[in-house]
């Protein structure tokens, strides 16, 4: 069994709507995550590869920059 690491990526995001973007290209993807909209963070529980997260936060428009794990 793989384990869940929790990623920390910093995405671009001024609003709600930018928010329910992340959250539904994350929702496709079935990992549990946590978004922190006032400090523009998105906080992923998952066990697929960093480059899978951020190709998919990145079909949100959004520049997305992966800080690391948390």
């Amino acid at each position: 069994m793989t384990t869940s690491i929790t990623h920390e990526f910093f995405v671009d995001m001024t609003c709600e709507g930018c928010s329910g973007a992340v959250t539904r290209v994350l929702n496709k993807l079935d990992v549990k995550f946590d978004i922190d909209l006032p400090n523009k963070k998105v906080f992923i529980e998952s066990d697929k590869d960093t480059d899978v997260l951020l190709e998919t936060l990145r079909k949100t428009g959004k520049t997305v920059t992966y800080i690391g794990p948390k």
